[in-house]
């Protein structure tokens, strides 16, 4: 996050940029994941609320720079699931930044609506929890579900990582200081341990001996449904590492000029664009 923030200041003290170039955006809508705790790739279902602000500079009428920071929730249970019967589930906050560059296909100074693209590069924190029978928060990291840092070499994954953000969507222009729209934001990742799953069970004992009894409660929570089955043994599959987690976001989106409520900039005039 402090990256973004350097881009901004460095955005507002270049000489000679305008600031009837930038725009300031604000996003607001709803986040998803796919993962192992979904059925599906893409869903509405178990969606959480994400908000978001950044700035955009326009290098030209078509083309610009953007930077943002969304602030996101995303979870799922797959008690849900028509395939599993791990009874597993987590919640996360999302702290994400993006630096992209849009693409419009129409010049919003002339024309009412347009399609845009972007991608770019991102950085995103996660940390997986859960809450026990009880209804105790415990964060799933520390407890090694995986046996991360004892196990066949496997190592704790970092919560903070790299992204690759991409997406698309539709602006209607309002003015040509104030925009508004619809855009779909996808993040690729390089990470299979959004959702704290991804491999194969490790022993019972062995979690046990290095984690503690919550651990291995929490590693497999099909106990709880009442059904008789006991913990899986040591190296049934818990997850499928050959597919990375993604999440993503669907929203509405404004945009501002900054700058237009002063002068006698022509971005200050009324306009007739066409369609």
């Amino acid at each position: 996050m402090k990256f973004l923030f350097s881009l901004y200041l460095i955005f507002f003290v270049c000489p000679g940029v305008s600031a009837q170039k930038f725009h300031l955006n604000t996003f607001a809508g709803i986040s998803n994941y796919a993962g192992d705790l979904q059925d599906k790739r893409f869903t509405f279902n178990q969606s959480k609320f994400a908000l978001g602000v950044g700035l955009t500079y326009e290098l030209s009428d078509k083309i610009f720079i953007r930077t943002a920071v969304t602030l996101a929730k995303v979870g799922a249970e797959d008690k849900y699931s028509k395939f599993f019967t791990r009874n597993l589930n987590f919640t996360s906050n999302i702290y994400d930044g993006q630096l992209v560059a849009e693409y419009n296909f129409r010049n919003l100074n002339d024309h009412y609506l347009s399609p845009y693209v972007f991608a770019g590069i991102g950085i995103y924190r996660f940390n997986p929890f859960t809450h026990d029978t009880a209804g105790n928060k415990f964060y799933l990291q520390p407890l090694s579900t995986e046996g991360q840092d004892f196990y066949q070499n496997r190592k704790p994954y970092n919560l903070t990582q790299f992204s690759l953000p991409f997406g698309g969507g539709v602006k209607l222009a309002l003015t040509k200081n104030i925009n508004t729209g619809i855009e779909v934001g996808i993040r690729k990742l390089f990470n299979d341990y959004l959702d704290d799953v991804s491999t194969t069970f490790v022993d019972e004992n062995l979690l046990l001996n290095n984690r503690g009894p919550k651990a291995v409660e929490l590693a497999f929570r099909s106990g709880e449904l009442k059904t008789g089955a006991t913990y899986p043994s040591d190296g049934s599959q818990r997850g499928d590492s050959r597919y990375k987690d993604w999440y993503y976001f669907l929203g509405f989106t404004a945009s501002f000029r900054i700058g237009w409520l002063g002068g006698n900039s022509e971005y200050n005039k009324t306009r007739c664009p066409v369609l």
